[in-house]
């Protein structure tokens, strides 16, 4: 069962081009931090805008700077279920631990057309499959029913939850059964959904404060809820920022302030505002990751 702090890691590019090596040490970093797995080719790691031959490598880059030492779950997703499998198949023979996949958008299949496309998955790759439900940029929304349905399947093993719905966790679990992965799609809801039978969190926030998302899992985990309750409230102004523009925006300008990566985005992204940056500035440096700056002398 995948659990705790997953992030879904940005993905670094530098003059226009994915930077390999800002996104190995990226990896590295994260494992050395804490944190339980990692999601190369999300939608936080841009994934609309890599090429098929970009998205392959970030897969790889990832698994090899990985080495084993903690998960990989390969964004394998699309609205095209061929395309879908030719993903599979690389991310399964790059040796990849399983793979994360977006209901198919713009498409709109009905709940069986949702059914098909991921048996057929399940069907062509021997790679344990996370299905990624986020209503709010798919427009579709898979039912409980048909999640149920497919975690019949033996390699449909968790649901990447970002409904916005907290009681679709609760009623995933009694659907699902307890071997199933219930993981928040959404951080400023991710101690919630563990209260509410969920076991983890895919993270954006984690790309900056690795340490601190997985130590909050961690103090779940270990019944230490005064402590997990204490970082979630620290955590929350950063969890907001984060999204006060469209994602990986305002994260890609963060981590290019811890030294991370630049803050590059692909169109039809743009780089994050002057208002978004000063926003999430101060949200780091109310967690600490960044030196608050000192006011002006009065004069």
């Amino acid at each position: 069962m995948f659990k705790g702090s997953i992030t879904a890691l940005i993905t670094p590019f530098k003059d226009g081009k994915v930077d390999r090596d800002a996104f190995a040490r990226l990896v590295d970093w994260q494992i050395k931090e804490g944190t339980s797995a990692l999601v190369p080719c999300g939608t936080t790691g841009e994934s609309p805008t890599l090429s098929h031959e970009e998205h392959k490598e970030v897969v790889a880059i990832c698994i090899e700077a990985a080495k084993k030492r903690v998960p990989v779950i390969a964004g394998t997703g699309s609205n095209c279920t061929a395309e879908a499998i030719d993903f599979a198949k690389h991310a399964k023979k790059a040796g990849a631990d399983a793979q994360l996949v977006v209901t198919p958008y713009y498409n709109k299949p009905t709940q069986e057309g949702l059914y098909q496309h991921y048996k057929a998955l399940h069907d062509a790759v021997d790679l344990p499959i996370i299905i990624y439900n986020i209503p709010p940029r798919c427009v579709i929304d898979m039912s409980v029913e048909t999640m149920a349905r497919l975690a019949k399947l033996p390699r449909i093993v968790g649901v990447k939850d970002a409904t916005g719905d907290l009681t679709r966790p609760l009623k995933t679990r009694l659907a699902c059964g307890p071997d199933f992965s219930i993981l928040s799609g959404d951080d400023g809801v991710a101690l919630a959904t563990l209260a509410q039978s969920g076991d983890g969190c895919i993270s954006v926030t984690s790309n900056i404060a690795p340490r601190l998302c997985a130590d909050m899992h961690k103090a779940w985990q270990k019944g230490d809820f005064a402590a997990a309750r204490k970082i979630n409230e620290l955590l929350m102004p950063l969890h907001e920022a984060l999204f006060v523009e469209t994602s990986p925006a305002p994260v890609k300008w963060a981590a290019s302030q811890l030294g991370l990566s630049t803050a590059e985005v692909r169109l039809p992204m743009v780089h994050a505002t002057e208002n978004a940056q000063k926003r999430v500035r101060a949200a780091m440096e109310h967690v600490g990751l960044l030196p608050a700056k000192k006011a002006a002398a009065a004069e």
